[in-house]
């Protein structure tokens, strides 16, 4: 197996331009990881869900395609940095994103994303195919419907 090293993957990019998606709950902008990141590896090793991982640069990141986050604050609580902010705040402001790769609008029956959200975001319009349709105000962007889709037709984004 081929390792990247990652101090000349980056040589030419600006440390804040080495994140830009995928940031862990309650951090406001890449700039404040990259700043304060140590790289230290605590909220890896503290996710209880496995989903944070070594990004683009060393830096901390959620894998969606590992699970979902809990918000449970394992990674805030056990960073010794200045990296994140309260997390008695929203963790963030990202929701689930559907694209035209979702089956449905190959008139294929799948619900796998909505059987997985808790929050129940997820509905189906009733129709010939039943499409899915995410209540914004109910989908707290936890990733959870991300992984079971077979089309990788959702997406985690940042709607602020």
């Amino acid at each position: 197996m081929t390792t990247v090293d990652m101090q000349k993957r980056n040589l030419f990019r600006r440390k804040s331009e080495t994140i830009t998606e995928n940031l862990m709950p309650w951090i406001g902008n890449s700039l404040q990881l990259t700043e304060n990141c140590t790289q230290c590896k605590s909220c890896v090793e503290n996710c209880p869900e496995n989903i944070i991982v070594n990004g683009d640069g060393g830096f901390p990141v959620i894998d969606f395609s590992l699970g979902e986050c809990t918000f449970c604050g394992q990674c805030a609580e056990n960073c010794q940095e200045n990296v994140f902010d309260d997390t008695h705040q929203i963790p963030w402001h990202k929701k689930a994103m559907i694209d035209d790769s979702c089956l449905a609008n190959q008139n294929v029956f799948c619900r796998s994303c909505g059987e997985s959200c808790l929050e129940e975001a997820l509905t189906f319009q009733i129709g010939i195919n039943a499409t899915p349709q995410i209540d914004l105000e109910k989908c707290n962007g936890c990733g959870a419907c991300f992984a079971p889709c077979p089309t990788n037709a959702i997406s985690i984004k940042e709607t602020k």
